[in-house]
């Protein structure tokens, strides 16, 4: 039993606009396709949804209920979370001032589909708030008689193609400014403003209660 066109019609539209409204995702991306291009552009793509399905899956059998539930748990991965964005922003913001922002090229240690995958996958999969949305969101759509992982799954798998195709829109757009975006001093300014918005992210998500 799957879910019907009618529930994913409406979780489409929810998730839909939580895809759209600019944050984290989309900074790491914007920044990924501007500066190093769209082969790691597309792996952070790949690793933001597959965090996506993966918190999806953990919110249909009951895991990161018991996270949401768990003050212990829900602060430690928090915080690791919090300790990953801020170590990634600050990166970018002291690589900006020093003026060390590289041009990558497709031999450029670590601008690879991999390492940007590794990269949105841990964003994504570090950040608890993501799986408390599912756990907020998900009841609501998915009967109590219903297989709840097959339904998980499914209604994640929507999640994440919206994200590809909203993301992948704004990769491919940034792609074709790119030449623009990578003058020394525009790349310095998207990793200086990528790097605070990235670490103010670590930092909202290290006070959240």
């Amino acid at each position: 039993m799957f879910p019907s066109f009618d529930v994913l019609w409406a979780f489409g539209v929810v998730v839909a606009l939580l895809t759209i409204t600019p944050g984290l995702d989309t900074a790491l991306v914007l920044r990924s396709a501007a500066v190093a291009g769209q082969r790691r552009a597309w792996g952070a793509i790949i690793g933001i949804v597959t965090g996506c399905l993966v918190w999806g899956v953990l919110a249909a059998v009951g895991i990161a209920a018991v996270l949401a539930a768990s003050t212990t748990a829900f602060t430690i991965l928090k915080l690791a979370g919090a300790a990953y964005m801020v170590w990634m922003g600050v990166r970018l913001v002291i690589s900006a001032v020093r003026g060390h922002t590289q041009l990558p090229d497709a031999t450029t240690p670590g601008n690879t589909f991999l390492a940007g995958a590794g990269q949105g996958f841990l964003t994504n999969l570090l950040n608890p708030k993501v799986g408390a949305f599912y756990v907020a969101l998900l009841p609501q759509f998915i009967p109590e008689d219903a297989p709840h992982l097959t339904w998980g799954i499914a209604l994640a798998a929507l999640h994440a193609l919206l994200g590809v195709i909203w993301l992948g829109t704004l990769a491919l757009f940034a792609s074709r400014i790119r030449p623009w975006l990578q003058r020394p001093r525009v790349t310095r300014g998207i990793d200086a403003g990528v790097g605070v918005v990235i670490t103010g992210f670590g930092v909202k998500l290290a006070l959240t209660h």
